[in-house]
């Protein structure tokens, strides 16, 4: 199996789960993909502090001249090259998937990331072959492990390609401690 490790920033109001971004690492080979959703509901983001404390600022921001040209109302920047809409971010993430051979998906409490990653494809039926139909729980994987001390993230808390960076870093010291206990 080759692993994948990802995150999501979302907003969720108990009835649904708006994607706001994505980040992927696949282990094998370093390769990375990050998306934001251009289609995101950027009222519904405005009227909640916590995500506009925490994740918007982690979004694209304009540089250079384009930070003139740019309203104060945006919340990113909609011309970056990474702001895509929805369907273009479902084709690329399933690309990125389904390049990975014998692709497992690992995130950090996934249960809500993988609900936000299937809902790019719509229901649960029409998610597309290739794209596993769960997600494996770095968090549960250290509760099995004895919920030992893991590595801080140094930064970036809140952006989907930093944090999944980070569930790499997580899992390979999870791999470490579970090897020492084996051999133990």
């Amino acid at each position: 199996m080759t692993r994948i490790f990802y995150d999501t920033e979302f907003l969720e109001d108990g009835r649904t789960i708006d994607l706001i971004s994505i980040g992927m690492v696949r282990e094998s080979d370093g390769a990375e993909l990050y998306l934001v959703n251009r289609d995101m509901p950027v009222r519904k983001i405005r009227k909640h502090p916590w995500l506009m404390k925490n994740v918007v600022p982690s979004l694209p921001r304009p540089h250079g001249d384009r930070r003139n040209h740019m309203p104060q109302s945006w919340l990113f920047d909609y011309c970056d090259p990474l702001v895509k809409h929805r369907d273009h971010i479902a084709a690329e993430v399933r690309r990125f998937i389904t390049d990975t051979p014998n692709a497992e998906l690992w995130a950090w409490y996934g249960a809500y990331d993988h609900v936000a990653l299937a809902w790019l494809y719509g229901p649960m039926s029409d998610l597309p072959a290739g794209i596993p139909m769960w997600t494996n729980d770095i968090q549960q994987e250290a509760h099995r492990l004895g919920n030992p001390q893991l590595p801080e993230q140094p930064d970036g808390v809140h952006n989907a390609l930093a944090d999944a960076r980070h569930n790499l870093v997580r899992a390979q010291f999870l791999d470490r401690l579970a090897a020492r206990q084996t051999n133990a």
